[in-house]
């Protein structure tokens, strides 16, 4: 029999994109252990860790914003059709295709005063552009979920509310959860639209932004290895957590 070699020419491509990650981050904790000094300077800069403490509230508090909303709304596109849901999940997906500094300008325009340099605007931004991702996790999550076993409880004299929470959901659960994990991730991780509408209170990503354009590269260097390891430690936990539970005895 011939030896397919696909599986290893697929490697070889793949491979590209493994390298293509991590070369940026392995160069830019490298740079930074040469001037490990900045970076503990860093630890210990108020600013810098207002502005860092900014950024996980933000974006926890949209992650729970995108799931209170965003999961009924995934139910309904995967359980109803309805005239115009083509349009509705078109919307949802509007987002991913705006320009972030595109965003901030409609958020502003629209909104105007009410989220100017605040909190509420922040977190405006960041769920403008990041709820689509819980929103079409919890839609494929629940189209996973077998429509029988919804009826058998049904028939077994459970209202559908108390059908959504006690078969439903925990059975989606694992997609939601992997949803909310990437809105958090996408939340933290948006400059454009919050340059735009709240500069101030100055978030992490602002700040890392300011101190390149006013001091260079070696300024912004440290808080950017800051918020990497901040993130990368708190999505990999969450990550972690999610396949625990997914992968838990029922």
């Amino acid at each position: 029999m011939k030896r397919d070699y696909t599986l290893y020419f697929f490697v070889a491509l793949g491979s590209f994109m493994i390298v293509y990650i991590l070369l940026p981050l392995g160069m830019i904790y490298a740079k930074q252990v040469s001037d490990f000094g900045a970076f503990l300077k860093t630890l210990h800069d108020p600013v810098v860790l207002s502005a860092v403490k900014r950024s996980l509230l933000t974006a926890t508090a949209t992650a729970l914003i995108a799931l209170l909303f965003g999961v009924p709304l995934g139910y309904v596109l995967a359980r109803k059709d309805f005239p115009g849901k083509s349009l509705v999940q078109a919307i949802v997906d509007v987002p991913i295709v705006i320009p972030h500094s595109v965003v901030g300008i409609m958020l502003l325009v629209t909104y105007s005063t009410y989220i100017l340099d605040n909190y509420l605007g922040i977190i405006s931004a960041m769920l403008f552009v990041s709820a689509s991702f819980t929103i079409n996790s919890a839609r494929d999550g629940f189209l996973a979920v077998d429509e029988k076993l919804e009826a058998v409880a049904r028939t077994l004299g459970a209202s559908q509310l108390r059908t959504f929470f006690s078969v439903s959901l925990p059975i989606a659960f694992p997609s939601i959860a992997s949803g909310a994990i990437m809105t958090w991730a996408r939340a933290i991780s948006e400059v454009g639209a919050i340059l735009i509408v709240a500069y101030y209170p100055m978030t992490a990503q602002v700040l890392i932004l300011e101190y390149f354009n006013n001091y260079g590269l070696r300024a912004s260097r440290p808080i950017a290895v800051l918020m990497v390891t901040i993130s990368l430690g708190i999505f990999v936990l969450l990550r972690w957590l999610v396949g625990r539970a997914s992968n838990a005895p029922r």
